[in-house]
Parts: C-alpha cells; sequence; structure tokens
C-alpha cells in the first residue's frame, strides 16, 4: 500500500514530466485500435451487402473465369437460357429468374466524361431483377424497359450530377450504345463506391454477352419451409453437375473471403506501421524514466535509507509505468475509433462510401489497445526501475539529480559492435545472394541485426559523431555551441536512445527512397534499351482490362502512323518433349511487336518466332525443359484447338519488361482460335512516320477521345506514370512513418524537457554569471539541433546501405540500376535540423523564464 501511494504521489508530482510519453503511448495505441475498427468496419460494410445481394441458391457457370481473367478477355462467362427452365421444374423453388453482370464495362456521360468509380471500385452493368429488391429500391422514375433506357444508383447519380433523361453511353468489348436515364435505385445498405447501372433483360443480354440466349447467373428463390441446403441440392439433381451452385451463406462466405484477403493485407501493412511507432514510443518512455530515476537518485536514496528494500523501489517505478501505460491507453483507445472515422471520411473523399451506421468496435480492440499500451510501458520503464531499485542509501548524500553514471560501457560497444558486424554480414551476403528467396531472409536478418546493433552501440557513437557534427555546426556560434556540444555529450546514453528514436523511422525513409528511385532509374534504362514504339494504348487504371473494338479501330485509323501492333494474352497448355506440360499465357502479336519491344535472343532470330505455326521461349523455360531452336511444342489452346507450334527464337530472359513471355503471331493464333472466342487486346503500340512525332500523338490524343478509359503516352509519358506511381505509393508510406517519427520528436522534446528541469541549478549560475536568455535559448536549440542530426546522420547512413543490398536483389528480376535520391537525403537531413529546432522551442521557452535565484536554491 506504502509502494502505492508513493508511486501516485510520484506520478501526480511529475504528470507534466510524463504527458509526452503519456502522448508516444495513446498515439501508438490510436493507430492500432483505429486500424483495427477502420478494417472491421469495412468487413461489416462489405459482409451485409453480400449478405443481402445474393439470393437463396445461386447457379452459375462451373469454370466461371476469375474477376481478372473476365476483365481480361471483356466478357463473363455464361451458361444457357434453358437451364433457366430445368430450374424452375426443381423440386423447392418458388421463383427462379435469369441474371446478367459484367464487370467489364465504361459508362460516360453526354460530356463523354467516365462516371464509375474513382476509388478502385467496379462499374457494375447488369439486368435489373426481382432478388436487386433484396439490396436497392427505385426512388426516381422507373426500371429500364427497353434498349433506349438505363438505370444508375443514386450514389453515382448524386456524384456526377445525373438526373432522369440524362444520356448515358455504355461501352463494353461487345459494342457500345446509348440509352437514357429512366430511373433511380437508393442502395438499402451501404454502397462502398461501386457505380451500378441496369438494363432491361433483354438489352443486357444482347449488348454486354453479345447473345440473346445466355445469362452469366440464376437467381433461386425457396418456397416456405425449404432450407437453402435443400433447394441447392434438388437444383443440383435437376442440372446435373455442369454448373456451380452456392447457398446464399456460401456465396457471401465466398466474396467475403475475396474481400478479407484484402482487407487482411492492407490491416497487417498499417499494423506494421503502428509497431514501429510503439518500438519508437519504447525510447521516449526509457528516455523519460531513465531521467526521472536520475533526478530523484537524493529521493530514492532517503527512501532506501529509511528501510525501504530494492523490490519496493522497483515496484515503484514500475506501478508508476503501469498507471502510464493506463492513462495512455485509455486515451489511446478512445481517439483510435476518431481516428477510424476520419479514414472513414478520407476514403469517402477518395470515393469510397463507408456509413458511420456501420462502426464496429468489436471487445477485442480496446482489450488489445490496453494490453499491447500497458505491456510496452511497463518494459520500456523496467531498465530504470532496476537501476532505481540498485540505489544506494548513500545516493542521499548527493546533490539532487545527479546521474550517477552516464558513460557507455565497454559491454555496450563491444555487443553493439558484434551486432552490428553480423548485420553487415547478412547484408553483405544478401546482395551476393543468387537467388532472391535466399537473398530475401539473409536481407531481413541483416537489418534486423544492424538496426539492433546502432541502438547498442548509439551512446558510444554518440561522442565521436557529437563532435564531428559540432565542428561543423556549433563551433560557429561560439562558447554558446560548445556548451551546447558538451550539453550532448554530457550524457551519451540519454543521446543515443533520443538519437535512435529518430533513425529508425529517417532509416526506413532512406531505404524506401533508394530501392524506389533505382526502381524508377532502372525501368527507365530498360524502356530507353527495349521499347521502340512511339506510342502505348492501355486501360487508363492499367488494370490489364480489354480493348474494347471501337479504340482498336480509332487508332488504327489514327493519320500519321507508320504502324499499329495488336497485342493479345492467349492461355494455352504447353506440353515439352521431354512430355511436361504447364499452362503458360502466351503473347500473341503482329510482326511489328519485335520492333516496338527490342529482345535479344540467345538462339535463333525473333523473327522467326512470328513465322507460320511457330513461337518463342524464354531461356529460363528452355533450359528447365532442355530446348532448343527447332524443337515442336504442342500448344492446347484453352480458346480453340491443339496445334504444334516449331520453336524459332529463344529470349533472353535478363530483363524486366515481357521477362518469360512466349511469342507468336496472331494470325498463327487465329488458325487455331474462332474468331468469336478470339481475346481481345490487352495493349496496342504504335511507331510515328518519319518526321510525324507530334502530329501522331495529338491525331492519336482526338482519335480516342470518345474512349475516356484509355490513355496513349508516348515515352516520356510512361516514365512519368511509372515515376508517379512509385512516387505515389512511397508517399503513402511515407505517411504511415511520419507517426514513428512524431513519436521521435515528443522524444526529443521529453528528453530536452527532462534536462532543462535536471540542470535547473546549473541553469541559473550560468544566468548569474551573465549568460542572456538569448544564449540560453539558442544553447539548447543548438543542443537539441545536434541531437536530431545525429539520429538523422545514422539512420540516413543505416537506410542506405538497407537501400542499396534490397537493389541489388532486385537485380535478379532485371532492375540493375542503383540510384541513390540525393536531393531527398540531403532534404531529409537538413529537414531534421529543423527538427530539432522545433523540438526545442518548448524547453528552450521554459528555461529562458526561470528565476534566477529561485534556481541557484533548488536542491
Amino acid at each position: 500500500m506504502t509502494v502505492l501511494k508513493t508511486s501516485m504521489r510520484n506520478f501526480f508530482a511529475h504528470k507534466g514530466r510524463m504527458a509526452l510519453s503519456a502522448v508516444a503511448v495513446l498515439l501508438s495505441v490510436a493507430f492500432v485500435c483505429g486500424t483495427l475498427v477502420f478494417t472491421d468496419t469495412m468487413n461489416t460494410t462489405f459482409d451485409k451487402l453480400f449478405a443481402v445481394t445474393s439470393s437463396d441458391v445461386t447457379v452459375s457457370p462451373k469454370n466461371a473465369d476469375g474477376e481478372e481473367d473476365a476483365s481480361r478477355s471483356g466478357k463473363p462467362k455464361t451458361l444457357p437460357a434453358g437451364a433457366l427452365q430445368q430450374v424452375r421444374a426443381a423440386d423447392g423453388v418458388q421463383s427462379a429468374e435469369g441474371a446478367v453482370s459484367s464487370m467489364s464495362v465504361t459508362v460516360v456521360d453526354a460530356d463523354n466524361k467516365n462516371v464509375g468509380a474513382t476509388s478502385g471500385a467496379p462499374t457494375i452493368a447488369g439486368n435489373w431483377t426481382k432478388n436487386d429488391l433484396r439490396s436497392m429500391e427505385v426512388t426516381s422514375g422507373h426500371p429500364p424497359r427497353g434498349p433506349t433506357e438505363i438505370m444508375v444508383d443514386a450514389d453515382t447519380a448524386d456524384k456526377h450530377h445525373l438526373k432522369i433523361g440524362d444520356e448515358l453511353r455504355t461501352i463494353a468489348v461487345t459494342g457500345d450504345f446509348k440509352a437514357k436515364i429512366s430511373g433511380i435505385a437508393s442502395f438499402k445498405v451501404t454502397n462502398p463506391g461501386a457505380a451500378v447501372v441496369f438494363l432491361d433483360t433483354r438489352t443486357a443480354q444482347q449488348q454486354l454477352l453479345d447473345r440473346a440466349d445466355a445469362f452469366t447467373h440464376l437467381n433461386v428463390t425457396a418456397t416456405a419451409g425449404t432450407s437453402d441446403e435443400t433447394l441447392k441440392q434438388t437444383v443440383a439433381a435437376e442440372l446435373g453437375g455442369s454448373y456451380k451452385l452456392q447457398t446464399q451463406a456460401e456465396a457471401a462466405e465466398a466474396n467475403e473471403d475475396e474481400m478479407g484477403s484484402f482487407l487482411d493485407v492492407m490491416k497487417y501493412a498499417m499494423l506494421g506501421f503502428a509497431g514501429i511507432a510503439l518500438l519508437v514510443g519504447i525510447f521516449l518512455i526509457i528516455n523519460t524514466f531513465s531521467m526521472l530515476v536520475a533526478q530523484r537518485t537524493r529521493e530514492i536514496g532517503l527512501m532506501r535509507a529509511i528501510g525501504s528494500s530494492r523490490k519496493q523501489v522497483n515496484r515503484s517505478v514500475l506501478v508508476e509505468a503501469l498507471m502510464l501505460g493506463v492513462i495512455g491507453s485509455l486515451a489511446g483507445v478512445a481517439a483510435g475509433v476518431g481516428l477510424a472515422v476520419g479514414l472513414m471520411k478520407l476514403m469517402g473523399s477518395m470515393g469510397m462510401k463507408l456509413s458511420t451506421d456501420d462502426l464496429t468496435v468489436n471487445w477485442t480492440t480496446p482489450v488489445i489497445g490496453m494490453v499491447l499500451g500497458i505491456v510496452v510501458t511497463v518494459l520500456a520503464a523496467y531498465l530504470p526501475a532496476r537501476r532505481a531499485g540498485k540505489v544506494s542509501p548513500m545516493a542521499a548524500l548527493r546533490d539532487a539529480g545527479t546521474p550517477a553514471d552516464t558513460k557507455a560501457g565497454v559491454v555496450r560497444a563491444v555487443l553493439g559492435t558484434l551486432l552490428t558486424g553480423a548485420g553487415a554480414a547478412g547484408l553483405y551476403l544478401a546482395a551476393q545472394a543468387d537467388k532472391a528467396s535466399e537473398g530475401s531472409l539473409l536481407l531481413g536478418g541483416g537489418v534486423v541485426l544492424s538496426l539492433i546493433g546502432f541502438v547498442v552501440v548509439g551512446p558510444v557513437l554518440a561522442g565521436a559523431v557529437v563532435r564531428v557534427l559540432s565542428a561543423v555546426v556549433l563551433r560557429i556560434f561560439g562558447p554558446v555551441g560548445r556548451m551546447a556540444e558538451r550539453n550532448a555529450l554530457r550524457n551519451p546514453r540519454r543521446t543515443g536512445a533520443t538519437g535512435a528514436a529518430l533513425m529508425i523511422g529517417l532509416a526506413l525513409v532512406a531505404c524506401l527512397s533508394v530501392v524506389g528511385s533505382s526502381m524508377v532509374a532502372s525501368a527507365t534504362e530498360e524502356l530507353d534499351k527495349t521499347v521502340g514504339a512511339d506510342f502505348i494504348m492501355q486501360s487508363g487504371s492499367n488494370d490489364g482490362s480489354a480493348i474494347v473494338p471501337g479504340a482498336v479501330k480509332a487508332m488504327q485509323n489514327s493519320p500519321h502512323l507508320d504502324h499499329v501492333t495488336n497485342y493479345k494474352i492467349v492461355d494455352a497448355k504447353v506440353t515439352t518433349p521431354d512430355g511436361k506440360t504447364t499452362s503458360e499465357e502466351l503473347s500473341a502479336a503482329d510482326p511489328s511487336y519485335a520492333d516496338d519491344l527490342s529482345r535479344e535472343t540467345v538462339s535463333g532470330e525473333l523473327a522467326a518466332a512470328y513465322g507460320k505455326d511457330a513461337m518463342s521461349v524464354g531461356d529460363i523455360y528452355a533450359k528447365r525443359h532442355g530446348l532448343k531452336t527447332g524443337d515442336e511444342l504442342t500448344v492446347d489452346f484453352a480458346a480453340g484447338r491443339t496445334a504444334t507450334l516449331k520453336i524459332g527464337a529463344i529470349t533472353s530472359d535478363d530483363v524486366t519488361i515481357d521477362k518469360g513471355a512466349m511469342y507468336l503471331d496472331i494470325a498463327t493464333a487465329a488458325q487455331y482460335i474462332p474468331a468469336d472466342r478470339m481475346p481481345p487486346n490487352m495493349l496496342m503500340f504504335a511507331k510515328a512516320a518519319d518526321g510525324k512525332t507530334d502530329q501522331a500523338y495529338s491525331a492519336l490524343k482526338k482519335s480516342l477521345a470518345d474512349y475516356p478509359q484509355y490513355t496513349v503516352q508516348d515515352q516520356t509519358d510512361f516514365k512519368q506514370t511509372l515515376k508517379d506511381q512509385i512516387g505515389q505509393l512511397l508517399n503513402i508510406v511515407y505517411g504511415l512513418l511520419a507517426l514513428a517519427i512524431i513519436v521521435a520528436v515528443l522524444g526529443v522534446v521529453n528528453t530536452l524537457a527532462l534536462s532543462v528541469v535536471e540542470r535547473t541549478r546549473e541553469i541559473g549560475l550560468m544566468r548569474a554569471i551573465g549568460l542572456s536568455r538569448r544564449q540560453l535559448r539558442r544553447m539548447i536549440r543548438l543542443e537539441s539541433v545536434v541531437i536530431a542530426l545525429f539520429g538523422a546522420l545514422l539512420g540516413l547512413g543505416l537506410g542506405m546501405g538497407w537501400g542499396a543490398t534490397a537493389q541489388r536483389l532486385l537485380a535478379l528480376e532485371g532492375l540493375e540500376v542503383l540510384e541513390i535520391p540525393w536531393p531527398t537525403i540531403i532534404a531529409v537531413f537538413l529537414g531534421s535540423a529543423f527538427v530539432g529546432l522545433f523540438a526545442a522551442l518548448g524547453p528552450a521557452f521554459r528555461a529562458g523564464r526561470m528565476n534566477v535565484l529561485n534556481a541557484i536554491a533548488t536542491d
């Protein structure tokens, strides 16, 4: 009981000094809880949607393509309309209806602007059915009654200011058509962002499937008293084993699993960054309690002198940490819910609508947040508590606030050097690896060991590094700069721990910057060496969607072009002479593709691969199966017949673009695949006529203006798009790492604030002998700057080492250029100085306001 009272008295006596540590706990726990609430809410939203959109039993083609394959072919798999009559004849069926649904469409308004979702969610076109009444209701107008009418969902109508009577154009690989909005339907549950349009059944069949006797699936409703499982069995008995049948629960579960895998990746990625912030927060907590213990050395000595045992002193500090963890975690859980709501609003602004009505806070979320925050805080305080327990009763005779021993020990130096050396060895071996899988494991081990090594050896490095930085940065400020240097060197443990917190975040920033810049530089070099085409046309979302015939014709008819190349992906099973069969994606293209994309061959000529009944293979595939030019392969085209093709060339796989590709002429593929089953173009390439590059580019843009879902890019555009995509990804990562850096800045603020308290008497004496307030504030700011630069120097150096090693592994995949983004590295280093200045504002202001006489009288 005495220990608890003492702990509470100390905690509330130093509540100001504990505040920033509590904020660090709060931020880390809030990020964890916010991530869990946000992803749970998304799961709830999709679960509700999937639960109401499925019928009692759904019948679909047994070999229905996945979303990726359907996107690539542009046509969903279908079942014959005759199956509907068979289903209606089954026992337990109250009603059955044919449904059409396609996600390979683009819908544009009268101004030719895409009215689809902008958040990555699909645009879905289909027929209006009774099953849709489970999830939607017509709130304005009426459902489509013929080929000239279309209905849209209310969210899409609001977003794009659509109203009844407006004309929309629907574009699909089967053709495009115009229709006027006849009605608007609202979702009864939250629509996460998909754009949905409805047609009448006959129009949907003709325009989306190009056939009037087929559906994509059947919706079956059970009679009263018939369970979904029983209905599934009776329908299956009627149809035989030709179709895929799912109950409402099974269909919902399948959709939930597909969406859940995506959400899990996002959740664990965000939790990873929360873990980094927690790691940084540990340094802040350790520093806080270490300094508090040092400042209370005399007080602890007195407690020991009057009979307190080591265990009681130790327990007293741990109880303070427990209280800090409880308060910080409670606030963090509440803040996490707020953060989740903020993320939902942010996603809403990007097009993914999430309703706060579905806000889901599972009981496990606050429990995880509380346990995590408390455990981390208590563990971080363990070493300072243990140090407090070792304080001797003789410490009661010391001056208050005098730390007993602040030097970095020999054991620390040796251990840190060994760990750093082991990490460096791991990184070196990773860079020398022949296989990416082996190298990745060595890279991971090297990163962890080198990071721990730098953390351990940081206080040892502090002396040398701070002296060098001070010679460059602080000496110009005269005596004030030298005092700032000595203050930073006074306690290497504290300087090392404070710098390490900043080091972790900046090391990751530097590593990712090097990797991102190297990827862009490598891809750019590869494009310069291999891509001979002047222009590339593809889906604007770069998702490999099929190119509709109208856009193909528009590009082919565009003026000022030397040639246009069609490029398709053809699925096939390839059997080699050794008797092994593999599923492959063959690149069927016009022979001009050999000019559009230069490929080195290790055997034969690429032109031969575009001859009659010929193809090429990559050298990795050739080595695996012992192939040489002239060998014959049995190719079973998924959409057609079986062919025997001769290997005309073996291409080098020492590339990034089209690595492992197998080429053949489109004309060869057309001999074995019926015209109505030939897949559409995935990409198109074009080369301008001599001296007509600018005119050709302008003409292509104009020719494809009616198809806003596609982009035409020259090589400069393509490189910039690549750079922008990697830049956007890095910006997201940097944004998530910002949390760890904020916590690290709080650590610098807390270290300085407690350091000012620790040096109260010293500051008073300096003020008494003539140090001005301005000089005092400058001294503290300079101390903060040199600590921040120390952490930045270690972090950037470590991160560049990680990034360079990672690039060597990427070189195994063809990304061979190492590029250090010096402008970014220099900007981050200089920015660290401003971070130091900012962190010192509060402590410097407090020190400047200190009463000189009271400071001198402090005991």
